[in-house]
């Protein structure tokens, strides 16, 4: 158990909206609850976000930009190395805090605290290294000057999964861009980016930079900002569904955006891998966030040579899992999100069970109290089943068999999403040949987790627009501006 008491990190955290450097509550005082999936308790109510209450806060982020963008590099990236030292500060209460509103294991909820740091440290540096560039014309008459300028007021929208992370991955580039920002996290999980709010705003992040609005009406919030025209820019976290109409939306102002979409990743194991090693891999893309994560591994396919074994062994690490409130001591996998997860994911593996998937452990919910699914493998899945094209979200690992690479590489591209994809090989020439040929915009070559601050996050196809983290990440929060001089 941690030594922070459960009940000051929740009372701890203004339970407000954060708009133009106030806390202020709901127009009307509307709230809305925030549950602990591993109990189905309330934690604590906070202020119901208003389509009104968005626009203020589009407001206070265009009021304060020109002053933001004026700010100097410099200064802007020291705010993010302070924010960066108050949350590795902080990170016991913040973990749990994350824990209680989300429901992953502590020692995974202060992975991430270390995760979002990590993005302010990365973005704090990147701040200085905004450049452009300075030519003579080919026809020797003239010059050229490139310059990069903040793209401005942009929206953002983060994920309950990793509520922390998916936040900094944002909010980092923009401070260090200069521009200003409306973030909305989502329903289950605000607790933590109210708490970075209050972080960022101690470690000096001016007045009116960083406006946070919680809400139970993401569309009837999120949709007139878009098509008022003066937010810039968005930048969306989340399925691949919402992220189409999002688009739709963006194009009537032909909004900026950066997608980070729904994957369906595959892991593959060649008959040459070193299986133990493919094992703890598998465990990380699979098991990491309860395998609620986009980079989760999806689809296993297994050389048919080796099948048998790694089946068999993966099998024994998913039964050996301790199972329970990510508060508790030795706790490795923790509640689903809500109700709505655990019946999803007790859909695709009765379906796949149905079509002849044999199910090796698990395949059924926990007893009790909370939103907990046992970790399952099943061996034999069909391209029918439906967990072979839709994304899982929970700690299911569904294994078929390939016999010939490209066989293998054919049913890991054949979906329409693109985000990451794992291998597994000792053959250097193959490594290569494979990682250039799966259609993702990521690979974990013989390793399980991918993700980075300092390097690009993102997909290819339905997965996803633009790339975060990075030397590229925060390109996509500038605007390019050539100037033509002329009289030379």
């Amino acid at each position: 158990m941690s030594t922070v008491s459960e009940a000051g990190v929740v009372s701890a955290v203004n339970k407000e909206l954060f708009i133009g450097g106030k806390w202020t509550p709901a127009s009307g005082n509307a709230t809305l609850e925030v549950t602990d999936p591993a109990t189905g308790e309330t934690l604590c109510a906070i202020s119901d976000g208003s389509p009104q209450d968005g626009v203020a806060a589009l407001d206070a982020a265009v009021a304060a930009q020109d002053e933001w963008a004026a700010h100097a590099p410099r200064e802007r990236g020291e705010i993010l190395r302070r924010a960066y030292e108050k949350l590795m500060e902080r990170q016991e209460e913040l973990a749990l805090l994350m824990t209680l509103e989300m429901g992953k294991p502590l020692a995974e909820a202060k992975g991430e605290i270390a995760y979002a740091a990590e993005f302010f440290r990365w973005f704090a540096e990147e701040a200085v290294r905004i450049d452009g560039g300075y030519a003579v014309a080919p026809n020797g008459t003239g010059r050229f000057l490139v310059t990069k300028q903040p793209v401005g007021p942009c929206l953002l929208i983060t994920p309950w999964n990793f509520p922390m992370a998916m936040g900094t991955r944002k909010i980092g580039p923009a401070i260090a861009a200069g521009c200003t920002m409306v973030i909305k996290p989502a329903e289950q999980t605000p607790l933590s980016m109210l708490a970075l709010a209050e972080i960022l705003a101690e470690c000096g992040l001016p007045d009116g930079v960083l406006n946070v609005v919680t809400t139970s009406d993401a569309g009837g919030l999120i949709e007139p900002l878009i098509r008022d025209g003066r937010a810039r820019k968005l930048s969306f976290t989340g399925s691949t569904a919402v992220g189409r109409k999002l688009l739709e939306q963006c194009a009537g102002t032909v909004m900026r955006t950066s997608m980070e979409l729904g994957g369906n990743a595959p892991f593959l194991v060649f008959e040459d891998a070193d299986l133990d090693a493919a094992v703890d891999g598998a465990m990380q893309a699979k098991m990491r966030n309860i395998g609620e994560a986009c980079t989760a591994a999806n689809r296993f396919y297994v050389h048919s040579s080796v099948a048998d074994e790694f089946s068999r062994k993966l099998t024994e690490r998913m039964e050996g899992l301790p199972i329970g409130r990510g508060t508790e001591d030795g706790v490795v996998v923790g509640p689903l999100i809500d109700s709505d997860a655990i019946a999803k994911v007790s859909e695709l593996v009765a379906d796949a069970a149905q079509r002849g998937a044999k199910v090796l452990t698990g395949g059924a919910t926990v007893d009790g109290p909370g939103n907990f699914y046992q970790p399952t493998v099943l061996t034999g899945v069909p391209w029918e089943a439906r967990m072979s094209s839709e994304e899982i979200f929970g700690p299911v690992a569904p294994i078929s068999t390939f016999e010939t690479e490209d066989e293998a590489l054919a049913a890991a591209n054949n979906t329409e999403y693109g985000l990451v994809g794992y291998v597994y090989t000792q053959d250097l020439t193959r490594a290569i040949r494979v990682s250039e040929r799966m259609e993702t915009g990521m690979v974990g070559l013989n390793q399980g987790v991918v993700s980075n601050a300092a390097a690009p996050f993102g997909g290819v196809k339905q997965s996803g627009l633009g790339r975060e983290g990075g030397s590229v990440g925060i390109d996509e929060f500038l605007e390019t501006k050539y100037i033509a001089i002329g009289g030379l």
